[in-house]
């Protein structure tokens, strides 16, 4: 059955794109695991074809165990237990390696940094670029050699090469978009597709439970991981209470502004910009019996030089919906050129500032300096076809031709 879904991988090609590549029969194999089901069946698929197939497992993360049940087993050391397990089932041996420093630099303080700014970083997609695609890359290079191994990584994405090109490979959407992890994947080096394989991007949910099952997998049943991260090894749960022990309390005031005087009406306190996000329901005591403050109340606005929160009443309020965005340092997975050529047709186009939210279509697009920079640095105006809901400065932006990935940034700002 392993071996028809491998020749099921081969088979599922999308034009304008090759079907997928598989590796040379002892070429080596490493498969990142991280004990869930996705990336138990993506070992399954290869441990019984390839025999130089082994997996990897990271470490990035213990310090929440830090704020947890000090009673209970750290969540990192229940997951390297669950990988052991398949792959002492499937036969093959597994190394593990701490990244937990680099984690923490590249991709915790940052997000530390960007929240306490009053941005919405993704520190998923700082893991994925720095870390699981980025020093893992490094290690494994060092230990097998530049171009001597294929990686093989759980995702619910697609690494597709160009019919008409020996040398493009392109980064393309899961071909069951309940599951899409492209956006999360959009900033990696677009160097290290040529070698990285994602069978489960060409696989549905269903069918990867149904394999674990016909494999035998001790993770078959294993629910999906939910969250960040960090946030799902802290018994505290919620995001905000997270932050609490990490970012120092700045209260500044929540108010609302009246749009005619421009006068500011403090109503409550914050924690700190980071406490609270754009398009987020505040729990604050209006005065209901006033028809002008009835109903609920959420956060528009982020005043920097102020510390001051901005709130609007209703769930829809115009002041909620922008239409423009910038990106600073928009990371494209291909050429400069090609990148140009792809943004000035913006039909081709859409865009998405959340993963699975629905495809947004594009009005327009401006380069800045355009003769400048390079393709991981450009500077990019958008300007959307359709106004959108709680848009925030720090959200990556992800840019889509088709089901390809362009390319995304971190927004800059929006209007």
């Amino acid at each position: 059955m392993l071996a028809r879904y491998l020749g099921l991988l081969a088979r599922r090609g999308t034009a304008p794109y090759k079907p997928q590549r598989l590796p040379a029969k002892f070429d080596n194999v490493i498969v990142a695991m991280s004990s869930g089901v996705d990336s138990s069946v993506a070992a399954a698929l290869f441990a019984g074809e390839f025999p130089n197939t082994r997996g990897i497992y990271m470490q990035n993360w213990s310090e929440s165990q830090s704020l947890d049940d000090p009673g209970k087993e750290p969540c990192y050391e229940k997951d390297w237990k669950d990988v052991n397990r398949v792959a002492e089932h499937l036969n093959i041996t597994v190394d593990k390696v701490n990244f937990e420093q680099d984690y923490w630099i590249d991709v915790f303080e940052p997000m530390l940094k960007g929240y306490s700014e009053g941005s919405t970083p993704n520190p998923d997609i700082g893991c994925n670029k720095f870390v699981k695609f980025g020093k893992l890359r490094e290690y494994l290079d060092e230990k097998y050699g530049v171009n001597n191994y294929w990686l093989v990584t759980g995702h619910y994405a697609r690494v597709m090469q160009e019919v008409e090109s020996r040398q493009s490979f392109h980064l393309l959407k899961s071909i069951y978009k309940p599951k899409d992890q492209s956006y999360y994947l959009s900033q990696i080096d677009p160097a290290v597709l040529s070698s990285l394989l994602l069978p489960i991007g060409h696989l549905t949910k269903p069918e990867v439970r149904d394999l674990a099952k016909y494999v035998g997998l001790p993770t078959a049943a294993k629910p999906d991981s939910q969250g960040i991260c960090f946030v799902n090894n802290s018994q505290h749960g919620k995001f905000k209470n997270f932050l609490k022990h990490y970012l120092p309390s700045l209260p500044g005031n929540i108010i609302t502004i009246d749009p005619e005087s421009g006068s500011k009406t403090p109503w409550g306190k914050h924690d700190g910009l980071w406490s609270y996000t754009i398009g987020q329901k505040v729990g604050l005591s209006m005065p209901q019996g006033d028809p002008n403050y009835q109903g609920s109340w959420f956060v528009s606005e982020k005043l920097k030089g102020t510390n001051e929160i901005v709130i609007v009443r209703g769930r829809d309020n115009a002041a909620l919906y922008k239409d423009t965005i910038r990106i600073k340092s928009f990371a494209s997975m291909c050429s400069k050129e090609d990148t140009i050529k792809a943004l000035q047709d913006t039909s081709a186009l859409t865009l998405q500032f959340r993963s699975l939210q629905d495809p947004i279509q594009i009005k327009s697009c401006t380069l800045r300096d355009p003769a400048t920079g390079t393709a991981e640095d450009l500077d990019i105006t958008i300007e959307l076809a359709s106004t959108q809901r709680a848009v925030a400065p720090g959200q990556s932006c992800c840019l889509y031709i088709g089901d390809r990935v362009l390319g995304s940034g971190p927004i800059s700002c929006v209007k």
